[in-house]
């Protein structure tokens, strides 16, 4: 009696284990993102420069025409905290806001808030 629930019990604990791992996608360089919309410009893990420095380098800072557009991943880093911080581009090779050609982002953090959607 008492080795069944033991047994139980240990095969409770080592389940609920292997459910508690952080599940964490692997994203390549070279997969296209869709910018996506948030209220009032407010990217909180894209991080897009402020309006005074897109100001200062000639861009015109209209968050309004940023969503909707095609990014690609150009490389993938891990920093201290062991998050994964990709760059990207847009896929038409222009700027964002006509004054940056790549931007940083927290891209677990970006796709939980639907920041970046994935194309199929």
């Amino acid at each position: 009696m008492i080795h069944t629930i033991l047994s139980f019990v240990l095969a409770f604990f080592a389940s609920g284990l292997m459910y508690a791992q952080n599940s964490t996608a692997d994203y390549n360089k070279g997969d296209v993102f869709e910018i996506g919309s948030v209220h009032y410009g407010n990217y909180r893990h894209i991080n897009f420069p402020r309006a005074n420095f897109i100001i200062k380098k000639g861009g015109i800072p209209n968050f309004s025409n940023i969503t909707g557009q095609k990014v690609v991943i150009t490389s993938i880093d891990k920093n201290r905290n062991g998050k994964q911080v990709a760059t990207i581009k847009r896929v038409d090779s222009r700027k964002f806001f006509n004054s940056q050609k790549y931007v940083t982002v927290s891209i677990d953090e970006a796709i939980k808030q639907k920041e970046l959607l994935a194309i199929n």
